[in-house]
This record gives C-alpha cells, sequence and structure tokens, in this order.
C-alpha cells in the first residue's frame, strides 16, 4: 500500500447512525480519501459511502460479523490493531475502536463516546441487549478498558462531539479536548408533505434508546398520534405493544426522514445520547424537540427550540405535560431553522481543522 497524505477511518460501517452521518460529511469534504474501518456492509450503511474506497479489516470476512457487529465486540481490539493506516494524518472518528487502529502518522481522533460499554456500562449494556457472545465477554471488561486507555492515548489530536463528551473523556482518560459539534444536512429543497402525525420519535430500536418509554407515552395521550421511525433488535417487541395511535414506519431513506420531519408537529427524544443529531435535524425543518435535559441535547436544545424535562423529575407523566406544552405553543420556526444553520457541514469542517491544528487537508 502507497503511503498516504491523508486517511479517514470510522469503527464500522454497518448501520445508519449519527457517527455514520458525520463520516458521510467528510467523505463529502475529502472524497479521494480513503476510509478505513473494521466491518463494512454497503446495504446496511447511507449511500454515500458506496463510491469510496473503503479498506476493510480481515473480520470482515466473516459475513455474520459484518450483519451482527455487536456479536463482534471481544474480537473489535485485535481487529483494530490489524487495520494498519499508512499516512501522514489520519481524522479517525470513533466509539472506541477507530482511536485503536494502527495509524503511523499524526492521528486525528474525533471521539463520539468513549466506548459505552467500558465506561457507562450500567447504561449500555443492561439495556442494549447485546447478543451472547458480546453478553459473555463482561469478565474481558477490564482487558478492554487497558486496550482502550491505551488507544486513545495514541492519538496526537483528540477532539470531542458534545460538551457532556468532553467531561467524559477528561475522567475517564485524563485528556483534554476540544469540542466540535457534528454537522446537521437538511436538503436543498424540503419535501412538501401533508400532516403525518403529532410526534415523531427517530431512533435505532435498541433498548438504550428508550423507544418503550416513547410508547408509554403515547398510551396515556391516546388522542396525539405517534410515529416512530427507525429499525432494530426490538422491532418486532416494540410493534406487538405499540398502542393503537403509534405507526411504527421502520428504516427509511434519507428523503423520506426528511418528510417525516416536516410532517410532524414535534419531535420527541428520550434517550441519553452523547451529542444526539435528531433535534437539530428537526429544528432544520422548523420542529422543536421535546427531550431529556441531560447529555448531548445540552447542547443542541434551547428555551426557543424545545423543551427539556428535568431529569430529577424525570418519568412517563413529566414527559406527556411537556409534549402537551409543546404542542401547544406557537414556535417560531425561521429561529428553529437559523438555530440548526450554526451546525451546518461547512461550519463543522472549519472547526475541524481549526482544532487539528490547520493539520487536516483543503477540499
Amino acid at each position: 500500500m502507497a503511503h498516504l497524505p491523508f486517511a479517514l477511518a470510522h469503527d464500522y460501517l454497518t448501520q445508519r447512525g449519527g457517527a455514520e452521518r458525520v463520516v458521510a460529511s467528510w467523505v463529502e469534504a475529502w472524497p479521494r480519501a480513503p476510509l478505513f474501518t473494521t466491518l463494512y456492509d454497503q446495504a446496511s450503511t447511507f449511500d454515500d459511502f458506496a463510491a469510496v474506497d473503503v479498506r476493510v479489516s480481515p473480520l470482515n470476512r466473516l459475513a455474520y460479523f459484518r450483519h451482527h457487529h455487536r456479536s463482534a465486540l471481544p474480537l473489535l481490539p485485535v481487529a483494530s490493531r490489524l487495520t494498519t493506516i499508512d499516512a501522514e494524518v489520519t481524522l479517525a472518528s470513533s466509539s472506541g475502536w477507530a482511536h485503536g487502529f494502527n495509524a503511523t502518522g499524526h492521528l486525528v481522533v474525533y471521539c463520539h463516546a468513549p466506548a459505552r460499554w467500558l465506561y457507562q456500562t450500567d447504561r449500555y449494556l443492561s439495556r442494549d441487549g447485546l447478543s451472547p457472545l458480546a453478553q459473555l465477554s463482561r469478565p474481558l471488561l477490564s482487558r478492554l478498558r487497558e486496550w482502550d486507555q491505551r488507544a486513545a492515548h495514541r492519538a496526537d489530536t483528540y477532539i470531542v462531539n458534545s460538551t457532556a463528551t468532553q467531561s467524559l473523556v477528561h475522567a475517564v482518560y485524563g485528556i483534554e479536548a476540544s469540542v466540535v459539534a457534528p454537522p446537521v444536512n437538511p436538503p436543498h429543497h424540503l419535501p412538501e408533505t401533508e400532516q403525518l402525525g403529532d410526534v415523531l420519535v427517530v431512533a435505532r430500536l435498541l433498548p438504550y434508546k428508550n423507544v418503550d418509554l416513547a410508547l408509554e407515552v403515547a398510551r396515556l395521550m391516546p388522542d396525539v398520534t405517534f410515529r416512530v421511525v427507525g429499525d432494530g433488535p426490538l422491532r418486532d417487541k416494540l410493534t406487538a405493544t405499540a398502542p393503537t395511535n403509534v405507526t411504527m414506519v421502520g428504516s427509511l431513506a434519507d428523503e423520506e426522514l426528511w418528510r417525516e420531519y416536516v410532517g410532524t408537529s414535534v419531535h420527541l427524544a428520550l434517550s441519553h445520547e452523547d451529542f444526539g443529531i435528531t433535534p437539530l435535524e428537526a429544528a432544520a425543518v422548523g420542529r422543536p424537540t421535546v427531550a431529556r435535559r441531560s447529555g448531548g441535547y445540552l447542547d443542541t436544545i434551547t428555551s426557543t427550540t424545545g423543551i427539556l424535562v428535568e431529569e430529577q423529575n424525570f418519568s412517563t407523566h413529566s414527559v406527556v405535560e411537556s409534549l402537551r406544552q409543546a404542542l401547544t405553543t406557537t414556535w417560531d420556526t425561521q429561529q428553529l431553522r437559523d438555530h440548526a444553520a450554526t451546525f451546518s457541514t461547512d461550519e463543522h469542517i472549519r472547526r475541524l481543522r481549526d482544532a487539528a491544528g490547520g493539520l487536516l487537508p483543503q477540499n
């Protein structure tokens, strides 16, 4: 492999999540840079990567792991070490693995969160419904933490996505990191649509996303229609328990997702997110968000763009009260859009370059 001037990296490209959206914006900014990752399943992630030079680890030869990346958890440190990036500068998107890639040059890490299964175990492992193989890895957590600590300190520059992640990175690694928020990418021309529902939930159907709690809220509001966009291991269970005022939409392509945002009145987010892009996507079309006052939502939701439910009083009833308030409030849609615009892709790339000390190339 020839020595590269610049390369991109990401943990695994096997899903459509917020971290993958960030990397999609990097691919747009640096379309000629190769993208290194442990696992890649083109069908289950964003189309943005289809034309990219994606370079995978040996683990990718096993189709099972491409479709069940959580089962590979005990093997990902090895896959990360075996991923060599011979580049002058590597920009790595990491939620636990890409910062451990064997980068020969300057390594700039953009951290979405320190590995949740290692440092937020009660919140993540107890709620995430991991596979039996991953569950068996629990005794290995201390060894994984040792590997992760070494990997984090190999980075030359460490950048994080929110003030919440900044605090956690300092707590678990002792690293002082700069904050650069992820970008939000609304289409230039928003789709037109009729009112599809009153409340929209956009989340992968994993237990820690608390979609089950959103269904309980819906049950207490039979006069309000809810739509849930997303797919995941809990799809069948959640569909079976959803009240009649909830439509389980499933996974959608981007254009249809934006149609859902346009066609709702309020966006609801009940998980704890280290950043959480969906409130900004909702704001980009002039829709407010009701969310819990925690994590990255403190960086993205203001009193003019949504309602934050206090953690100490958090319950289905407090969420219901906040939703009813949001549904009856007249929101300034232009103010919402202007707020989202401060998180544009151009701003993200500019701030990323500044935080990396000018090491990242121009487009």
